[in-house]
């Protein structure tokens, strides 16, 4: 296990949209405020502390204990919690609003080994093995579900992790967000191939999906861009998104091999032709909305996450007609990942404590919603889900370095 040192609490993620966060919080005046902000400062703004839903000492410290290693620091680390429970208290600003529910989940949760790495995005590989990457830890991750054995691989400096898909040549491919690159892990051999971006304004590989032919296709959500990489000769080929600040960032393939891309900038989904990667604009009604992802139905249908007005979305590319609906917490719930399994449509309720996992049924058109548990706290925020080969649920609490998988049925 690798052990953080005390002054970097990596991975306090305890507030909803990171578009709420405001860098200009001011901590609460206290005995410790100097010892909170000289430790919790190099890795987050204060608004993750202001703004979070507030622990009892107990949970103060064992959220801290998944980023660092308290016994490093006992008395630093003890004046912290007392502060942070003196002054931040569990609250009910930002509580959920659950929805009725039909049926109980069961969820199956991996504590990774390295403290504070921010585990996220997990993918099921063909022999069942979970993948995952730790951005701030740096590394890129296995779990054997069935023996509960894990390994970690370093990445290269600087790579940043963001997200990570199995390619059909077996191997891990991850999305390197904070060098500019595009990496291949070889898990056999542990060797990492690098595919660099073809130039400086292409800068931030984000979230990926290889099609029917071997084709990654991935966003860059900075550079307002999208990108195609052929494995086979390391061509990478761009495309501007055709609205400035389109901020891509999730995408699909969809069965007709065309691509489908969400706006995290503005009110737009983007359909993509694989072959000349030009792109359709598809406007969404409300001006404030964007659309972190978007996942595709069996029927062509596209449903996405509306993130900025708190609603579930799809959009009808045979009639060319949007149908929203509003999630159950409401317009500042902003939803975040989406996955569609057996019919059903899955997503996630960030802006609100605890991060909520919703179901809905499209045939009847009603909600269930549940709290997602990340140990004995409810501390994170679910950025990507994807199912498995069984139709469970792969998600994550990067918070406190969970990877869950939750069944359905």
């Amino acid at each position: 296990m690798t052990r953080l040192p005390i002054l970097t609490l990596a991975g306090l993620a305890v507030v909803g949209a990171a578009g709420a966060q405001s860098a200009n919080a001011q901590l609460a005046e206290g005995s410790g405020r100097e010892a909170v902000e000289a430790a919790c400062s190099s890795c987050h703004v204060p608004a993750l502390i202001t703004r979070s839903s507030g622990y009892s000492a107990d949970h103060w410290r064992s959220l801290i204990a998944t980023m660092i290693d308290p016994a490093a620091a006992p008395e630093q680390t003890d004046q912290i919690v007392r502060y942070l429970a003196a002054n931040y208290p569990p609250n009910t600003d930002r509580a959920a609003t659950p929805a009725a529910v039909t049926l109980n989940l069961d969820f199956e949760e991996w504590v990774v080994p390295t403290l504070g790495q921010r585990s996220r995005d997990p993918v099921e590989a063909p022999d069942g093995a979970i993948w995952w990457v730790g951005q701030m830890g740096n590394v890129i991750g296995r779990i054997d579900p069935s023996t509960g054995d894990m390994k970690e691989w370093p990445l290269p400096p600087q790579a940043l992790p963001h997200s990570v898909n199995i390619g059909p040549d077996g191997h891990a491919w991850y999305m390197g967000n904070g060098n500019a690159t595009i990496g291949r892990l070889n898990p056999e051999t542990g060797d990492i191939v690098e595919f660099k971006m073809p130039d400086a304004e292409s800068r931030d590989p984000h979230t990926a999906e290889f099609d029917s032919d071997g084709i990654l296709w991935f966003t860059m959500q900075r550079s307002n861009r999208v990108g195609r990489l052929d494995p086979e000769t390391g061509d990478i080929q761009i495309a501007e998104m055709p609205s400035p600040n389109s901020r891509p960032y999730g995408i699909k393939v969809a069965s007709d091999g065309s691509l489908w891309i969400a706006c995290n900038g503005g009110p737009c989904i983007v359909n993509m032709d694989p072959e000349t990667m030009e792109m359709r604009e598809i406007k969404i009604s409300e001006n404030q909305t964007t659309v972190r992802r978007l996942d595709i139905a069996d029927d062509g249908s596209i449903w996405f996450v509306n993130s900025g007005e708190g609603k579930l979305g799809r959009y009808s590319p045979s009639s060319d007609e949007v149908q929203q609906w509003d999630s159950p917490s409401g317009p500042q719930s902003h939803p975040y990942a989406i996955a569609i399994v057996d019919g059903m449509v899955w997503y996630n309720e960030s802006g609100v404590r605890p991060d909520m996992l919703v179901r809905f049924d499209p045939g009847s058109e009603t909600f269930a919603s549940w709290p997602v548990p990340s140990g004995d706290v409810y501390a994170g925020i679910i950025r990507h889900m994807r199912p498995d080969r069984d139709g469970n649920l792969l998600i994550h609490q990067s918070s406190t370095n969970r990877i869950m998988r939750v069944a359905t049925k």
